[in-house]
């Protein structure tokens, strides 16, 4: 049987998470990793979204390859995981583990604080074809 519950999914994410290549795991370990059930109102506000279930997860911060050490950094860069919207997806599927796609999602979350645009990322995912 297939756990759903909040820890189920963060374990997923950390374990993918550790599993990154080296230099992009030690980046990675700088970065907050909040799973929680439904995006924020304020993060769906700022984003002009309205239905939540679009939006299974978020990068916050200033991505890699746009840092200065120059620039202060208010609050940490966070890789934000919600986990309804990503129970709906797996559920609308139908041909992908939770797993999978739980750490589908991470990874492309983290693409962003590497630098990565959707397009970039785009170009070397073909999860969605």
């Amino acid at each position: 049987m297939t756990r759903t519950d909040l820890a189920s999914m963060e374990e997923t994410a950390r374990a993918t998470v550790r599993s990154l290549p080296a230099p992009f795991a030690e980046a990675a370990a700088q970065v907050v990793l909040q799973v929680v059930d439904w995006p924020p109102d304020d993060i769906l506000r700022d984003l002009g979204m309205t239905d939540p279930l679009d939006l299974t997860g978020l990068y916050d911060g200033i991505p890699m390859t746009e840092k200065s050490s120059f620039d202060p950094a208010p609050f940490p860069d966070t890789v934000w995981l919600f986990r309804e919207p990503i129970l709906q997806e797996w559920r609308d599927r139908g041909d992908v583990t939770l797993d999978a796609l739980v750490a589908h999602v991470t990874v492309h979350e983290f693409a962003h604080h590497f630098g990565w645009s959707d397009d970039d990322i785009a170009t070397i995912d073909r999860w969605w074809e």
